[in-house]
C-alpha cells in the first residue's frame, strides 16, 4: 500500500493508526501542505479534493476519505477487527468516530482557516476563537456521551480499540497542538491516555512523521 499524508493531517493520523493495528506495510509519502502539495497538478490528479490522505492498495483508483479508508481496511483486512461485531455497539462505534470526522474536524482543517482569513478578513485570533470552540463543542459531546452510555469501557467502545477511538485520539492530539484547555473532559483523557500508550498509536504520533517540528 502507499498512502499520501501529511504529518500534521488529523484524517491521515486516523488511517496511520490502523494499518499500524492491522499490521499492514505501507510506504507513505509526506505533502508539504504549507507549500501548497495539495494544489499541484499531479495530486490533484490523485484526489482533485487536494486533501489527504489517499491511499492506494494495488491496482486501481485511490481511495480518499479517512472513514471510508478504516472501512475498506475492516472489510479487506478483517484479522484484526477495529470495529465490534455486535450491531448495536459497532454502530455507536461509528457515530462516535463522526461526531469527530464529519462534524468537529471539518471546521478546523487549513482551508476553512485560510478562507476565514483572507476572504473574511477574519484576524488570526477571532479566527483562533471559531477552532477552539469547534475543538471544545467536539469535545463536549464526548465528554458526555462517553461518561454517560453504558457501552463506554477502556476505550470508547468497550474494551477494545475502534474507530471511535482512532479518530478521538486524533481529536485529543490536536488539542494539544493548538492549546485547547481539556481540563473539563476527564473521561476523554482517559481514553486517550489508553489510546496514546499502544505501539501502534505511538508510532503513528504526528509529532513523530517526517516534516513535523522538532519536540
Amino acid at each position: 500500500m502507499k498512502m499520501y499524508g501529511n504529518w500534521r493531517s488529523a484524517a491521515a493520523f486516523r488511517v496511520r493508526i490502523a494499518l499500524n493495528l492491522k499490521g499492514i506495510a505501507y510506504e507513505e509519502v509526506f505533502l508539504d501542505l504549507d507549500a501548497g502539495d495539495q494544489h499541484k497538478p499531479d495530486f490533484l490528479a490523485i484526489n482533485p479534493q487536494g486533501a489527504v490522505p489517499a491511499l492506494f492498495d494495488g491496482d486501481g483508483p485511490p481511495l480518499t476519505q479517512s472513514l471510508a479508508i478504516l472501512d475498506y481496511l475492516e472489510e479487506t483486512r478483517p484479522g484484526v477487527p477495529l470495529l465490534p461485531k455486535e450491531p448495536r455497539a459497532r454502530a455507536r462505534a461509528r457515530s462516535l468516530a463522526q461526531v469527530v470526522a464529519c462534524d468537529t474536524h471539518p471546521l478546523y482543517v487549513p482551508r476553512v482557516r485560510t478562507f476565514l482569513m483572507e476572504n473574511y478578513g477574519l484576524p488570526r485570533e477571532r479566527m483562533l476563537e471559531f477552532l477552539r470552540n469547534a475543538f471544545i463543542t467536539g469535545l463536549k459531546t464526548l465528554e458526555t456521551r462517553l461518561s454517560n452510555e453504558a457501552g463506554t469501557g477502556r476505550f470508547c467502545q468497550g474494551d477494545a480499540v475502534s474507530h471511535a477511538d482512532l479518530c478521538l485520539i486524533s481529536l485529543w492530539v490536536g488539542t494539544g497542538i493548538f492549546g485547547i484547555d481539556t481540563a473539563a473532559y476527564p473521561t476523554v483523557k482517559r481514553i486517550s491516555e489508553e489510546v496514546l500508550a499502544l505501539d501502534a498509536v505511538a508510532r503513528a504520533h504526528p509529532l513523530r512523521q517526517p516534516g513535523a517540528p522538532a519536540s
